[in-house]
C-alpha cells in the first residue's frame, strides 16, 4: 500500500514537475515576439511607417464596412491618450517646484541641459499605438461591436476633446518652460559666450 502511494506520488510530481506542452508552446512563441520587438528598436522611423500603414488600412475597413464607428472613436481616444503622455515629462514639474532636488533650468556657464525625460517613451508609444490598431481591426470581425451611431457626432466631439487637451498640454508646457523634444546634448550658453561669439563675427 505505502509502496502504491510513493510509486503514485512520484508519478505526480514528475507530471505536475514538468511545464505543460500548451505553456511551453506560448512561452517560445513570447521569446520570439520579444526578439523580433528587440531587433525592431533601432528602426524607428519603419516601425512608425508600418503602424501609419495599418492604420490606413484599418481606416480603409472600416469606410467600406461603413461601421464599427465607436471602435474607431475609442481607438482614437486610446492614442489620444498616449500621444499626450508621449508629450508629457516623466515627473510632474508642478510636484517639484517647492522641491531643491527637481529638475530645473541651467543657470551658469558651460552648464549642460538636462534630456527631457518622458513620462511615455516612444518605443512604448509606438508598441502600443500598434496593438491598439490591431485590437481594433480585430473587433471589426465581430458584429457585436458594430454599435449604431450617429458618427458625426463622435467626429466632433473627438476634435473637441483633442482641441481642448493640446492647448491644456500647451499651457502646461510654457508654463514649466519645457520642450518634449530634445536632439543631443547642448550646452547653455551664457551672455559671456554670446559677447564672445558676436565678437569673432565682427572680426570677421
Amino acid at each position: 500500500m505505502s509502496t502504491t502511494m510513493s510509486e503514485g506520488d512520484s508519478i505526480g510530481e514528475s507530471v505536475h514537475g514538468k511545464p505543460s506542452v500548451v505553456y511551453r508552446f506560448f512561452s517560445r512563441l513570447g521569446q520570439i515576439y520579444q526578439s523580433w520587438l528587440d531587433k525592431s528598436t533601432p528602426y524607428t522611423a519603419v516601425r512608425w511607417i508600418v503602424t501609419l500603414g495599418l492604420s490606413f488600412i484599418y481606416m480603409i475597413r472600416v469606410y467600406l464596412l461603413q461601421g464599427w464607428y465607436i471602435v474607431t472613436y475609442a481607438l482614437g481616444i486610446y492614442h489620444l491618450n498616449l500621444f499626450i503622455a508621449f508629450l508629457s515629462p516623466k515627473v510632474d514639474p508642478s510636484l517639484m517646484e517647492d522641491s531643491d532636488d527637481g529638475p530645473s533650468l541651467p543657470t551658469r556657464q558651460n552648464e549642460e541641459f538636462r534630456p527631457f525625460i518622458r513620462r511615455l517613451p516612444e518605443f512604448k508609444f509606438w508598441h502600443s499605438a500598434t496593438k491598439g490598431i490591431l485590437v481594433a481591426m480585430a473587433c471589426t470581425f465581430f458584429e457585436a461591436f458594430n454599435v449604431p451611431v450617429f458618427w458625426p457626432i463622435l467626429v466632433m466631439y473627438f476634435i473637441m476633446l483633442f482641441c481642448i487637451t493640446m492647448k491644456r498640454q500647451i499651457k502646461h508646457m510654457i508654463k514649466y518652460r519645457y520642450i518634449p523634444f530634445t536632439h543631443g546634448k547642448r550646452k547653455y550658453k551664457g551672455k559671456e559666450d554670446l559677447h564672445r561669439c558676436w565678437s569673432a563675427l565682427g572680426a570677421q
